[in-house]
């Protein structure tokens, strides 16, 4: 009966999942399905010839993030041993994402990239008539077909066949679109510089839903239920119920004036966002009042991440925190040397975080022994 027991509690415990993504999901929540250690310490650093803005994606065991230096890198994750590096046309801040066998992202010349995740080897590629800054998001539509959505500085959101890199649709906008498309309930759901959130209908990009507002924005919008969260360069954060297609809340600051860069994490009844008033703020679902916030050194421009009772953040002073939800205070700190943009990824009890110098860290539990 015992073994049985054990059993059973074995199998009820959640499947450790990947990142593979850029804020985790589809639905852009920022929240890790697997638990960090109560300490984390760092095990691995990898150089490359240029700096990291993007989020890595971890998958199967890997690491793959896209460097300045217009490279893709496939890295071990329990090593950081270099599997694979593949040259693309252009610098690289668009996050990649992973479904399928394959590793999709855009480069700041236009092409975007599909390839083989075990070898590199291209397997198609797509060319628009501006910057792919914009992390793609990988779904399914009613039919099945698997799309990958991103958006470009030629102020367009693409739909591409997975399979094939063909065009299934395209939405033109009115500026640029910087931030990455959120999917949910068969709608996908863009914000643009050009100051409005769209909803889209998956299959075919038809328009369902317009939202102004009152500022252009680079954060990618967070989904919940029927909510949108996302920050503008008017230093405003607002949550927008997608159903009546307004805005419910909007909160700004009391004395720093300052825009939101950064996408936000959602938790339940709290949303975690960064801003470039040096801030990180937790922020009452419901009502948009501030619950808490933590100073940092420096603009925060790294997206969050949600990870049992904490929250990861990145500032662009180098450091790299573990925050408590529930209170905002420090538990974990580490300096890392370097500025900060890229947000971390979450799997497997790794984080992993790229700096602007050009390193990728890696950190985890320390090894058994290695105190002693």
């Amino acid at each position: 009966m015992r073994a049985v027991a054990v059993a059973l509690a074995f199998l009820a415990l959640p499947a450790l999942a990947d990142w593979t993504s850029f804020r985790g999901d589809a639905a852009m929540t920022g929240v890790a399905k697997d638990p960090l250690p109560a300490v984390l310490a760092p095990r691995w650093t990898f150089e490359a010839g240029d700096g990291f803005e993007g989020t890595a994606a971890i998958a199967g065991g890997v690491v793959y993030v896209g460097s300045l230096d217009g490279r893709l890198y496939a890295l071990d994750l329990a090593t950081g041993k270099e599997r694979f590096r593949y040259a693309a046309k252009g610098e690289i801040k668009s996050s990649p994402a992973v479904d399928g066998g394959k590793v999709f992202f855009g480069d700041e010349a236009g092409t975007f990239h599909a390839l083989d995740a075990k070898d590199g080897k291209p397997a198609w590629t797509f060319v628009a008539d501006g910057a792919f800054t914009s992390s793609p998001t990988v779904a399914a539509d009613a039919r099945g077909r698997k799309l990958v959505l991103v958006g470009s500085y030629d102020g367009a959101l693409y739909a591409l066949e997975a399979a094939t890199g063909k065009l299934a649709w395209k939405l033109e906008t009115d500026n640029y679109v910087h931030a990455s498309p959120a999917v949910a309930g068969g709608k996908v759901y863009v914000a643009g510089c050009d100051g409005f959130l769209r909803g889209l209908k998956l299959e075919d990009g038809s328009e369902v839903v317009k939202v102004p507002l009152g500022g252009y924005t680079a954060a990618t919008p967070a989904l919940a239920g029927s909510r949108a969260y996302l920050g503008t360069f008017e230093n405003q954060f607002l949550a927008i119920d997608l159903a009546g297609a307004q805005v419910l809340w909007r909160y700004e600051h009391p004395e720093r004036k300052f825009p939101f860069y950064a996408s936000a994490a959602l938790a339940g009844e709290v949303v975690i966002v960064g801003g470039r008033d040096k801030l990180i703020h937790a922020l009452d679902a419901a009502s948009g009042k501030a619950r808490w916030t933590f100073d940092t050194p420096a603009r925060v421009e790294s997206s969050p991440v949600v990870v049992g009772g904490r929250v990861a953040v990145a500032s662009k002073s180098g450091d790299l925190y573990l925050l408590g939800l529930a209170d905002g205070k420090s538990q974990w700190q580490y300096a890392t040397g370097s500025a900060l943009a890229a947000s971390p990824a979450v799997a497997d009890g790794w984080l992993v975080i790229g700096t602007l110098d050009g390193s990728v860290l890696a950190f985890a539990a320390e090894p058994k022994g290695a105190s002693q």
